[in-house]
């Protein structure tokens, strides 16, 4: 059985759809193996099986929608909290910043939507927001070593000694935390790039060292940078851009 896998997570091993989708997917006898229609979870295929979509199970897939946001400050990633509004609150029709070829604002693009790496309420930036659980795995995904870029504006004295450690050498929640790549941009401003996201990570990074973050502001996660794109406004990931 060496070469036999669950059918639900080849199907997301090959980027197919979530492990949760395929179940679904499944359940609702949506899928083909070999041409033949699948009907039971925990079903195991060979892992070179053809694997195929059947009807609307198709078109969901193919019309799964990826929003990117600039997210202005005093706004929460995901759940609405007391005096501050949720991102999804800003995905309007009125709040698209359109671009060549932009598909049209539906309403059923806000169904289902994930945040693909949260940014705290006091920061700023790029904010992914996506019906694809394939992408969202990809970004924050436990094996997830996908770049993220902040421009990050600190108080406090900025020594070699500092940024030293910011690259390596800090734990936190009692795990060491991965390499990153930190450049002092000027006497106040630092360029973090991390491959991985704890919670309010840099800042609690910055005041092991004795900084303190004035403002943070997320600009690329892996090869989407946040670009032109207005402070407070949205738009769709093009069909031509890929996270990598």
């Amino acid at each position: 059985m060496e070469n036999f896998i669950r059918l639900a997570k080849l199907m997301s091993q090959r980027g197919i759809c979530s492990r949760r989708e395929a179940e679904y997917f499944i359940d609702m006898k949506k899928v083909l193996v070999n041409g033949k229609l699948i009907e039971e979870q925990g079903t195991r295929v060979s892992v070179d099986s053809s694997i195929e979509l059947i009807d609307d199970a198709e078109k969901y897939q193919k019309n799964k929608v990826v929003i990117l946001l600039n997210k202005p400050f005093g706004v929460v990633s995901t759940q609405p909290e007391k005096k501050y509004v949720a991102a999804i609150e800003l995905i309007t029709m009125q709040n698209q910043y359109r671009i060549k070829n932009s598909r049209i604002f539906e309403k059923e693009h806000l169904q289902k939507l994930s945040v693909a790496g949260r940014l705290d309420v006091d920061s700023t930036g790029l904010l992914v927001l996506s019906q694809d659980g394939v992408i969202v795995k990809k970004i924050i995904g436990p094996k997830s070593e996908m770049e993220k870029e902040y421009f990050v504006k600190v108080s406090g004295a900025i020594t070699k000694e500092k940024i030293a450690k910011l690259r390596f050498g800090l734990s936190l929640d009692g795990e060491l935390l991965k390499d990153a790549q930190v450049e002092i941009l000027n006497a106040n401003n630092l360029r973090f790039i991390l491959t991985e996201g704890k919670k309010r990570q840099i800042r609690r990074m910055c005041e092991m060292v004795e900084l303190k973050v004035v403002s943070l502001n997320r600009v690329r996660i892996g090869n989407i940078k946040l670009g032109d794109l207005p402070l407070g406004k949205w738009r769709y990931l093009s069909e031509g851009e890929t996270f990598q």
